[in-house]
């Protein structure tokens, strides 16, 4: 009962404060353009806030029944660190949205700040200190893993998981799969309070979704982006379910090898046409969502492709891995 109390905190508060978000970010000049409409309108930002607001709070009332009725204070102070972790990329990426995309930090500067949000796991030596590697077997790595490990995961996820982005619908449900399969691991191990962290995510993230989906009413933006990314890296370091988080992680993977084809310079969004239909930008695949345009275009009888149509298709390409992993 106090999980499910927990879930439905987070998607309330999510769900509620979005609709004020959205009117006060348009009142603001809070707003990005819709790259994948033809008209290019114009879409309250920063919505991952409200997201971040729901997490917390869910995480927030868990903490106080924990301490205060069950007289309990067992894993606080990792979820306070992880609760610190979110709330420095939060920042990190409201300060990156509210400059602007196309100005923003500038690149070399973003994983050093983004670094600063390893700081409170690396000063409470979260995570396990055995890595098992390949031949070599079970290796304990020591003051290397909080040191060197923690922060490269806290930056690479964060980083990485805002790649794949820009598509209605697409970060909040890629999130949403990927927490949701990490929530069911480490309920399978017995790791329960991360299974709680990972599942009140998943049900700020649905409620971001109702205003996110195709047509978007916000955009998530950095916000969301990095806090999502940095919150994956957390519970896998506080669950130890690193091998379950590369897997998830491979369409990041690929999709950092093509951006790094385009030099970083290539954006993944489509070519908007007149009819809502998208067409390839450039003439070279520069992201998964431009080999999704292709797929789409070879099995449609019309060749037209629609930008729910790439979603829905790189979520579903999501899914079957994380089948592999829970099953």
């Amino acid at each position: 009962m106090l999980l499910l109390l927990c879930f439905v905190v987070s998607f309330l508060i999510t769900f509620l404060t979005l609709p004020i978000w959205i009117k006060a970010a348009k009142k603001a000049g809070l707003v990005g353009r819709d790259m994948n409409k033809y008209e290019k309108p114009e879409i309250a930002e920063i919505g991952g806030i409200c997201v971040v607001a729901g997490l917390l709070s869910g995480l927030l009332f868990y903490i106080g029944i924990k301490t205060f009725y069950f007289k309990s204070t067992t894993n606080i102070v990792e979820l306070l660190a992880l609760i610190s972790t979110v709330l420095i990329i939060t920042i990190v990426g409201i300060i990156d949205d509210a400059l602007g995309w196309k100005i923003g930090i500038k690149r070399r500067y973003k994983p050093l700040l983004c670094l600063a949000a390893a700081v409170p796991l690396m000063v409470i030596a979260a995570g396990y200190t055995k890595i098992t590697i390949p031949l070599l077997g079970s290796i304990d790595i020591g003051l290397l893993y909080p040191l060197l490990i923690v922060p490269l995961a806290i930056v690479g996820a964060s980083n990485g998981f805002n790649m794949l982005a820009g598509y209605n619908g697409l970060e909040a449900g890629m999130g949403i799969i990927i927490l949701a399969t990490l929530g069911a691991v480490t309920w399978q191990i017995g790791t329960t309070w991360i299974a709680l962290v990972s599942f009140c995510a998943v049900s700020a993230l649905i409620a971001f979704l109702f205003y996110n989906h195709f047509p978007a009413k916000v955009f998530p933006g950095n916000t969301l982006t990095y806090a999502i990314g940095a919150l994956i890296a957390c519970v896998t370091i506080l669950g130890n379910v690193e091998r379950a988080a590369l897997i998830l992680f491979i369409p990041y993977f690929l999709e950092l090898g093509l951006k790094t084809k385009g030099k970083f310079k290539k954006e993944s969004f489509g070519l908007p046409k007149k009819d809502g239909s998208l067409e390839l930008r450039y003439p070279k695949i520069y992201g998964l969502e431009h080999i999704a345009i292709v797929i789409l275009k070879k099995l449609k009888p019309s060749h037209k492709v629609y930008e729910q149509e790439i979603v829905v298709l790189l979520l579903l390409v999501e899914v079957i891995i994380a089948t592999t992993i829970i099953f």
